[in-house]
């Protein structure tokens, strides 16, 4: 099938061509800068045009490409500002578009999966798609009972196709890392690969999904379809009408913004803690504001997509709330020992104590107030910070170790803080903290505020 562009060498060659072209349009501006253009319009020009060929590629080629992509697309916050605009747009392109498979293919696909009168099925099924993501596309139909539902179908080939480009991603991860300060890219490629089995099995998707949609039934804040029908390459859910979050991003009122942001805060903190489940791909064509005709206060999100989740049945770490409870009250040997015990200082790293505790508290600021005020700038200063290799916090960086059991928890943290920094929101996040991350509530002030409790009770009484 030509519906993924998955032959090696086709799939190759456009990745390989990445490079090739940036330093084509170098050569390119560096002769216009001779001719008498300025060095900022010839800059602007190349960004420009390194950006819209980033996106060209990576979309084009769905597979491993594109979710590398929507991956990265969370991070633009953190994107130098003078580079920002071209990038930004580009990556955030990668939230939700893709070109799209034939009708023709989809319906062999469904014809394959569901069976050859798999029309019955269905009251109305649209060709066109809805969406498209990284290993399949959505369509829009009416179940044979009435429902509203999403038919996500699978693309032919598309676990040869993200193995493929995630390997090629690999070799020319040295053009996109210098654009996003702090932030290593071959560690992310290599989890990725090692999620290509999880992404591709709907079965386990289903099982995710429905977990969640049981657990959030009834909640006033937070929904997520249910599962109608699944089989190894097909997925059908109830259908979820909703404002993108990407919409909201981009042009939401700071009412709107701060609620979107309260509620993702929210579901990444009491997701693992209800379902035993964290939600592992958390970029904003993933989420939708729902209205209900209701005041921003009121609005709900609801949630898509659980190809990736990591499973943690006990919620998230409590040392991970243990630790920014002790950085907070400048515990500083109890973080560094808590961080030795978990592995992220190895055995042979000998550290300071306060120079650790310096290291986290800015990018531990959010839970330091009741209120935090997510923003590009903030983002950009810690990946900076991170990043210069004249900073302290650099080198005592490149001594921490993250141990696999935390790595996807802390791709997801830092995910869902890049959207908040996109949003622009003022998120309740250590409020969200107090309520669902084990180890983050002094147990002490929690027993003693108990005990006052019980002690009024009985005077009452």
């Amino acid at each position: 099938m030509s519906d993924l562009p998955r032959k090696a060498v086709t799939r190759t060659a456009r990745l390989a061509a990445l490079p090739l072209g940036i330093a084509g349009r170098a050569t390119l501006g560096f002769g216009k800068r001779i001719g008498g253009r300025s060095a900022e319009v010839v800059t602007a020009e190349l960004q420009q045009a390194t950006a819209d060929q980033l996106f060209k590629v990576l979309g084009e080629l769905k597979g491993g490409a594109m979710k590398f992509g929507q991956v990265l697309s969370v991070f633009e916050a953190a994107l130098p500002e003078e580079v920002a605009g071209p990038y930004r747009a580009a990556l955030t392109k990668l939230q939700d578009a893709a070109p799209p498979m034939p009708a023709a293919s989809v319906h062999a696909a469904l014809s394959e999966r569901l069976g050859k009168d798999w029309r019955s099925k269905f009251r109305q099924f649209d060709d066109r798609p809805a969406a498209a993501a990284s290993i399949g596309q959505v369509h829009r139909a009416v179940w044979h009972d009435g429902r509203e539902v999403a038919v996500k179908v699978q693309y032919p080939g598309a676990g040869d196709a993200l193995l493929s480009d995630l390997t090629q991603l690999s070799r020319v991860a040295w053009l996109v890392g210098p654009l996003i300060p702090g932030l290593d890219i071959k560690p992310l490629i290599s989890e990725l690969r090692e999620r290509v089995s999880e992404e591709l099995d709907y079965e386990l998707e289903a099982d995710a999904q429905r977990r969640h949609a049981e657990e959030f039934a009834d909640d006033p804040d937070i929904t997520v379809p249910k599962v109608v029908a699944q089989t190894d390459q097909v997925l059908i859910t109830e259908w979820l009408d909703g404002v993108p979050l990407a919409e909201v991003i981009a042009n939401g009122t700071q009412r709107e913004r701060d609620r979107a942001g309260q509620l993702l805060a929210r579901f990444l903190f009491a997701g693992p803690s209800r379902t035993g489940l964290l939600h592992a791909d958390p970029h904003p064509g993933n989420f939708r504001l729902i209205k209900d005709g209701r005041a921003a206060s009121d609005w709900r999100l609801g949630v898509l997509d659980f190809g990736t989740v990591d499973r943690l049945p006990e919620g998230l770490p409590t040392p991970i709330g243990d630790s920014l409870r002790m950085a907070l009250a400048g515990d500083a040997s109890g973080v560094l020992d808590m961080l030795r015990e978990e592995g992220f200082v190895k055995p042979s790293i000998e550290l300071d104590p306060d120079a650790v505790l310096e290291y986290l508290l800015p990018i531990i600021e959010p839970a330091s107030v009741d209120t935090f005020h997510f923003t590009r700038s903030w983002m950009r200063s810690q990946a900076a910070r991170i990043a210069d290799p004249r900073s302290p916090a650099y080198n005592l960086g490149k001594q921490l170790n993250l141990p696999p059991a935390y790595l996807l928890i802390h791709r997801v943290t830092l995910s869902t803080i890049g959207v908040l920094c996109q949003l622009g929101a003022k998120a309740p996040f250590r409020g969200e903290m107090l309520d669902w991350l084990p180890g983050f509530a002094d147990e002490t002030a929690t027993e003693a505020m108990l005990e006052d409790a019980l002690a009024e009770v009985l005077e009452e009484g």
